[in-house]
Formats: C-alpha cells, structure tokens, sequence
C-alpha cells in the first residue's frame, strides 16, 4: 500500500538502512523485500522543491549569481527571509537533513543526548561502529576479537540507538563514511558527522560536514545548527585524468598549494570541464582529504558519474530527481569565489605528501631525491592501502591490475602489504570479482572493514617504538606517530597505485612511470599504467546485513552504564560561569609548533575510553611539545616544583582549587574533529585556550564546553607568555561579540604587561560559556 509516486514526485526517500539499497540491487534479493521495505517507509522526506525555494528566496534577496555551495547551503537555512548573510562573518542557523556518527564519538554524543533529557532524534541518524577494530591478523579474527574486547560498547550504543530512534551499523559493515556514500549522501543533502572526513560526501553533490559530538546532538534535538557563513575557494578543473595519475593527486596538489591551514572557514568548490573526467567515488576521494586543509567542506557539481554511481547503489529514482532540480546542484554561471585555483588535469602528475605533515607535496618521480637529501628512510618497511580515502571498487582494481603484473613476472611485494576495504559492500564485490586474491597473492593481507591503521588501530610489531622507518598509505592524514605511535616512523600519504608500485619496489626512490623493475627471470620491465572499472560490471555484492533499524517505540528500551565501568561514564554537567573575571589562570602549558587533536588527545589504544570521560582525560595533551624543555608530555608543576607529565599535573592543580590556560602555536586543534580534545581541558580545570589560531571544528568544540578560545591581537604576544606565568581574563562581565577580551600577564619576577585577545563568539555561543556549555544552555532553555 505504499505509494512511491506520490513521494518520489517532489522528494528524495532517505532511508535509515541499507534496504532500500538492497532493494534495487537485484531481483535475486526480493526474498527480502518486506524487510527492505519496512526500513524504505521509515525513511524521511527531503523535498527539492524546498531546496528551490529557499536558493531563489536567497538569490533575490542577494542580487547575485549563488556558487553550488552556497545554494545548498543557503537551501537549508532555518529562516532564509530573515538570516543574515555575509560571507566569513555572519553566523548562519540550518537545518541539516541528518546526522552521522563513528563509534568513538558516538560514545560521548549519545552520552550528552542522554543528559538532554529528549525522548527521540529529532532527524534521522545513524551509528557506523568503524573505529575500535584493531588491525592485528587479518579481517575476520580481527573483527571477532573486536566484539569481545568492545562488547560493553557496542551494547550501550546499539541499545541507546534503539531507545532513542538512530540506525545502527553494526562492527564489520565498515567505515562510515564510505557507508554514508553508499546509502545516504545525494546531490543537494546537508549532513553532518562526527568526524572530519565527514566532507567525503562531497563526491556525490553533497554539503557533508565534520563537527563535534555536542553539534549533532543540537541538530538531533531539533535545535538551529550555527555555522559562520563559509567562505567559498573554487578550484577549476581542465584537461583529464590519464595513466599514473588519479584523483588523490588533485587534492594532494591542492593540499601542497593551500597548506593545513589555507581552507579554514571556506567550503572548496571544483568545478569545471576536467570534472567529468573524475568518477563518483574519485571525486568523494578528493573531498575526504580537503579535510586536511582547514576547509569547512568540499563539494562536486552533479554530473553523470554521479548519476551512474546513484544508479549502481540502488537509488535510481534520487538521480531521476536530481536529473529534474540539476538547477540547484550546479553552480550559476558568473558566480563569484573568495579565492580561484586553477589545475589542469592533463598536466598533473602522481604525487606523494609527507612525512609528518599531510601538506608537504613532492612529485613521485622528486620524492627519492628529496629523501635522500634530508635523510628520511628510503626503504619501505609497510604500504597500506584502502580507508576511508580511497577504498572505492575503483581504488582496488587499479591496485590489482599493477599487483597482477608483478605476480606475472614472479614478483611479489618487497615491502609488507596491507588492504583495508571501506565497506562489506566493497568487500564483498572485490571477494567476488577477484581483486581481493590478487592482492593476497602478491603478499597483501586484507583487513576489517574498519578505519584500522589510518587512526591509529594497528598493533604494529615489525619495528620497534623509536625506530627510523618508512611507510606509504592511501590514508589522509600521517601526523607524527599518528599510525603506530611511533614518532620515528616517516609517513608519507599517496595514491594507492602508487602505493601498490612502491610495496612491490620497496623503495621511495622508484618512479613507476620511468624506473624498471627486474622479475624472477632478472629481466627488467616496466609496470603499465594502472587500469580498473569506475564500478563494478555486475551489481554490488551487498555481502552481510550488518544493519540494526530503530523500532518504532523505544521508550521501553533499557540503555545501561554501569558505575564501576572504565569504558562508559555518565556525565556530569560543567559549572556555570561566576560572573567574575578569570583571575590567575596558570599556565598548564606553552605548547610548541604543530598540535593536532592528536596530540591533544592521542586515538589508537586510547579509543577504548571515549565514552569514560576521567579516563580518557588521562592522555591530555601527551602529545604536545612542551616549549619550555622541547619534551613531550613533561612540565613543571609550578605549586610543587617537581615535573610530571601533562595531564597528573592539571589534575594535581585542579584538586589544589588551580583552573588553568593552555598557551599554542598557529592552526591549533587541526585534524580530527574528537571533541574530547575539547572536553578533557575542561574536565581537568582549563578555562582559556590561547593560540595564533585556530582549526574550524576544535574552535567550536571549545566553545560548545564552555572554555574561552582566544588568539592573540598580535601573534607576537606568543613570545611575551613565560612557561610560569599567571594570567588573568578580563572583561568578560561586557563579554559580546566582536569585541576583543584583555589579558594580564603576571610573572614571576613580579612585573606584569596586558595584552589583546581576540575571539569569535556571537550572543548564542556566549550564552554557552555562561551556562557552563551548550548542553546546559540547552537544559536551560527546556525549562
């Protein structure tokens, strides 16, 4: 009895599983239909018409030609009559379609859902368990330990998830935002993730956004979710994609171009003819790593890859839809961007980021030379391909076609080889279509479905912690020690065909396109540029269900934290604000150069206490340099005298009535969006964040807690803050927007100087800090 012309007529159907997917993929699946269409029905109407509406309210309003993402996202603006609309100033409230969250962060998001007293999300989510599989042996006894060491929480999230109404992707069906790809992006959709690469979306015509646990629960709650209006970079693509090089060296590229911090605040928008030259999942590649530049978001024009990739995965009534409103997910001619890039594809060649830093751009055919000269490691000791990045059908068929030539000249990988499909669905298809056997015969070992070594889940054993090395990935992100907490190990980002050339060479000084090889025989070849098909000639093989739909009513669903549990821990709420200025705030720590969320607070083993916010706050800041004697996770307790490390310290000030400030460098924060990066400072005393600058998200988790993130007037007064000072805040009883805040700075020779910070709250996030957090202003405004 259900009618899809009258809901497909006007709207996109946005299911909360896999089984519309499932549907469509074939007629040998019909068996499952009822269950399939239980979860169809469930769906959530997002109407274009809407979307249309709100781009033309807006456009008339502005007198302008709109880029593609401002359309979308002025499109779900909450009143876009009355917003206010100035790029990189004014902060806009939307209404995101849905919310998506990883494991790790899943934790502590539900956790404040919890203590928000709401019965049921007020739009649809999910919970993608990707992130707490440790690559140890292989996928399958990988997976299954997984379950018995994660047991604890899984259950809480499956049971909150039931309770609460969000969709549950159970451990094994894989990384979230691959899921999110292949089942709930579509041109035109506002998402938003807890996790930084949730921008991956952007491949399929989609605004999809990192944030922090405590944003997706606004948006879960129903509330207006606040961002400050994007700027917007445009980079123009010409040419075409060829031979060696694929669409990891666009943003590669671009990352060398922009640096870590060159998109902060501005959502990059591609565009031009050498688009079309990049298939769906290839242009989801590029968007997932724009993370790494600072950008908001990254976003693709609807075109007919995305098309045929809608098609593909199910969903051929969407593509009809978009084919019909393809006004509204392009941008107008003439429009204008804060900043243009220009790239030609046909010119483009393979390149290798790193190490340390995902910005450091080399040509492959450079990088041998480059490290030879600064003395990085030539010898590859692991390549890893597959995560979240590049994990795609495509991926692996070019990663296989190279393998298969080395196994036809008797050749196998010199270095170790791991492969890490991003979903069950590509799992399964690559099983099925035979890539995954070519690259276990060429010495690969395929693992979970799962994030695995990309955040630091791998227990690594060929080398020790300490020891000089080398590894190639096709991951996003190879901050120091990031992959194996070993910060001697010289990470270096790439393709995977790429990759796959440089395990089966086994050394940084090998360029593909020029350099030979010698087989079994001792003859010398070249490897052929890497092929594969853009999606797989058959349908998908959807492998294992691995979904958990939401019942109906789950008021009657018990959802239990146990006290005595060191994984899970209930929250407490933060104290509100005194009315008073913050006077003699120690200096925790003066943070040297570069501090990512993970050196804020470390991923790998510390995963498992993302829910248990005591004992997660036990590896604040571990990571940091400490400017004082260039060590890490060592300063001085300035009421003992003595050294310890970062975190005993603030909880030895925090049990002595001591609150604190940490002082850092430029782009402070940047990397993962974890918000416990932002909760431990202010479980464990901290009240003021005070750096050069900031990345996007950490800001704002900052903000959501209740701390003050400030940056200095002038980036110089950095140098004028001693490891021993006390500094005081002032000002905060006239604290509104745009207006800077002052500092006292008092040293322990007993003179004192002030100083200007600047901040970028507006009248809602100040009313956070006063609450003590967003989550308590929420309870306030409940009452």
């Amino acid at each position: 009895n259900y009618s899809h012309d009258s809901i497909l007529k006007n709207c996109i159907l946005l299911v909360l599983g896999d089984g519309a997917r499932r549907l469509h993929v074939s007629a040998a699946l019909s068996a499952k239909a009822s269950v399939a269409m239980s979860r169809f029905e469930a769906g959530s109407a997002v109407n274009y018409e809407k979307l249309l509406n709100n781009i033309s309210i807006v456009r008339k309003r502005l007198n302008r030609p709109l880029t593609l993402s401002e359309k979308i996202v002025y499109g779900h603006l909450d009143d876009p009559v009355g917003q206010e609309i100035a790029r990189g100033r004014t902060y806009l409230r939307l209404r995101p379609d849905r919310v998506a969250m990883q494991d790790a962060t899943a934790q502590m998001a539900m956790l404040q859902f919890i203590s928000s007293g709401l019965p049921r999300v007020a739009v649809p989510s999910t919970i993608h368990c990707d992130h707490l599989i440790e690559a140890q042996i292989g996928g399958a006894q990988d997976l299954q330990r997984a379950k018995e060491v994660n047991q604890e929480v899984y259950n809480f999230l499956a049971t909150a998830a039931a309770k609460y109404g969000v969709g549950f992707w159970k451990p094994g069906s894989g990384i979230i935002h691959q899921i999110i790809l292949e089942n709930y992006a579509y041109p035109g959709v506002m998402l938003i993730g807890t996790d930084s690469h949730t921008p991956n979306g952007g491949g399929l015509g989609a605004i999809c956004i990192g944030v922090g646990g405590a944003d997706a629960v606004d948006v879960m709650a129903g509330i207006p979710w606040e961002l400050k209006c994007p700027n917007v970079i445009g980079v123009k693509l010409t040419g075409s994609l060829s031979g060696w090089t694929s669409p990891k060296d666009v943003i590669l590229k671009v990352a060398g171009i922009l640096t870590v911090k060159g998109g902060t605040g501005a959502i990059v928008e591609y565009h031009g003819p050498g688009v079309d030259s990049i298939s769906c999942t290839g242009m989801a590649t590029i968007c997932n790593m724009g993370a790494e530049i600072g950008a908001t978001t990254s976003v693709f024009p609807y075109n007919h890859r995305m098309k045929t990739y809608l098609e593909k995965t199910g969903r051929k009534e969407i593509a009809e839809l978009a084919d019909e409103y393809k006004e509204c997910l392009v941008p107008d001619s003439g429009c204008h961007y804060d900043q243009l890039i220009e790239l030609n594809l046909s010119e483009l060649k393979p390149h290798i980021n790193g190490p340390f830093t995902p910005d450091l751009a080399h040509p492959v055919s450079e990088v041998g030379a480059t490290a030879q000269k600064n003395g990085w490691p030539l010898d590859i000791k692991v390549g890893l391909i597959g995560s979240c990045t590049n994990s795609s059908y495509e991926d692996m068929g070019r990663a296989a076609s190279l393998a298969k030539q080395a196994l036809d000249r008797g050749l196998k990988c010199k270095a170790q080889f791991t492969v890490t499909p991003g979903s069950e669905q590509i799992r399964a298809t690559i099983e099925r279509d035979g890539y995954a056997k070519i690259l276990r015969d060429v010495g690969g070992v395929v693992l979970a479905n799962a994030c695995g070594p990309c955040i630091g889940q791998w227990d690594r054993r060929d080398v020790k912690k300490g020891e000089k090395n080398t590894i190639v990935t096709s991951f996003n992100r190879n901050f120091t020690a990031r992959n194996d907490a070993n910060p001697a190990t010289h990470a270096f980002v790439t393709s995977p065909e790429i990759v796959t050339a440089l395990a089966i060479a086994g050394t940084l000084n090998f360029n593909p396109e020029t350099d030979y090889l010698t087989d079994s025989k001792g003859e010398k070849f070249k490897l052929v540029a890497p092929t594969g098909d853009e999606l797989p000639s058959r349908d998908f093989d959807p492998g294992e269900d691995t979904y958990q739909h939401p019942p109906t009513e789950g008021g009657s669903v018990r959802v239990d934290v146990n006290p005595q549990s060191n994984r899970l821990q209930l929250l407490e709420p933060f104290l509100k604000w005194d009315g008073k200025d913050l006077e003699d705030l120690q200096v925790l720590i003066k943070v040297k150069g570069k501090c990512t969320t993970d050196h804020i607070s470390a991923a790998g083993p510390w995963l498992k206490f993302r829910g248990h916010l005591d004992n997660i706050s036990n590896n604040l800041l571990i990571g940091a340099v400490n400017i004082d004697n260039d060590a890490v996770n060592k300063i001085k307790n300035q009421l003992t005298g003595e050294y310890g490390g970062v975190p005993d310290v603030a909880r030895f000030y925090k049990a002595n009535g001591v609150q604190w400030v940490v002082v850092g460098d430029e782009n402070y924060g940047e990397g993962s969006s974890r918000e416990h990066a932002a909760l431990e400072p202010r479980h464990l005393g901290g009240r003021a964040i005070i750096v050069k600058s900031f990345a996007r998200i950490h800001e704002t988790n900052l903000k959501k807690q209740g701390l003050l993130p400030l940056t200095f007037s002038d980036p110089r007064d950095y140098d004028k803050i001693r490891p021993d000072d006390k500094i005081s805040i002032v000002g905060l009883k006239s604290f509104t927007p745009g207006k800077p805040l002052a500092a006292v700075l008092k040293h322990s020779d007993g003179s004192s100087e002030s100083i200007v910070l600047n901040h970028t709250f507006n009248e809602t996030q100040i009313e956070w800090f006063q609450a003590g957090s967003a989550l308590n202003r929420m309870k306030q405004l409940q009452k």
